[in-house]
């Protein structure tokens, strides 16, 4: 049973974006045009270029912003502040799925490539906020990305996780190889399933299958 697959797990550690809301909501739609801007006026580039350099910063480094750091020294915190400046319009409360959150037993935390501020604000409107212990982004690994193992292992180890104990809920496959070599249990939420070792759940409802386990 699935239920028997997390007996062990008091710790729990979800992903913001089109994890704790639905890829519908096409928030990342709105931080990518802004990305390309800020990569097309830091590096005077055109949009074609931008958004090439852009996919190839996150393909090769794992965010954007991991690119332009190690390959134009741009300043992190401008760029973090300018593309998360979206609108959040088309997110709703969901109070099935606050209410099995709160039901899980134990420690609960959000890790995020993105920022803490920015999760705080997407929490709140999903009415989501007071239901984690601790949030967590980019900038708690010192501005490594997912999924660089040195990344999940500088935020467990601010927040106390001990892997072993704990389980990775993440839309991004490539993102939970390191928590599951690390000994976690790992929860691919996306609409696709993907075939691979180190992805132990897939789901394409996360309140559902929270409710399973509560």
């Amino acid at each position: 049973m699935v239920k028997d697959a997390f007996s062990h797990v008091t710790q729990w550690v979800f992903d913001l974006d089109n994890t704790l809301y639905p890829p519908r909501a096409r928030l990342f739609d709105q931080i990518e045009v802004r990305m390309t801007k800020f990569v097309m006026d830091a590096l005077r580039v055109d949009r074609p270029e931008a958004d090439r350099l852009r996919r190839h910063y996150w393909q090769l480094y794992g965010t954007t912003l991991a690119g332009l750091m190690r390959e134009h020294q741009v300043d992190p915190g401008p760029y973090l502040t300018d593309v998360h400046d979206i609108s959040l319009d088309h997110l709703e409360q969901d109070a099935d799925l606050a209410r099995h959150i709160a039901d899980l037993p134990g420690r609960r935390i959000v890790y995020t490539n993105g920022t803490a501020p920015y999760a705080e604000r997407v929490l709140e409107v999903r009415g989501l906020s007071g239901l984690f212990d601790a949030v967590y982004g980019v900038e708690h690994a010192g501005f490594r990305p997912k999924p660089e193992r040195a990344a999940f292992e500088e935020v467990f180890a601010k927040d106390g996780i001990t892997p072993e104990k704990a389980a990775m809920f993440e839309d991004e496959p490539r993102n939970l190889a390191a928590p599951h070599a690390m000994g976690m249990r790992t929860v691919h939420v996306a609409e696709t399933p993907v075939a691979a070792d180190h992805i132990h759940h897939h789901t394409d409802d996360l309140t559902s299958f929270l409710k399973i386990l509560t």
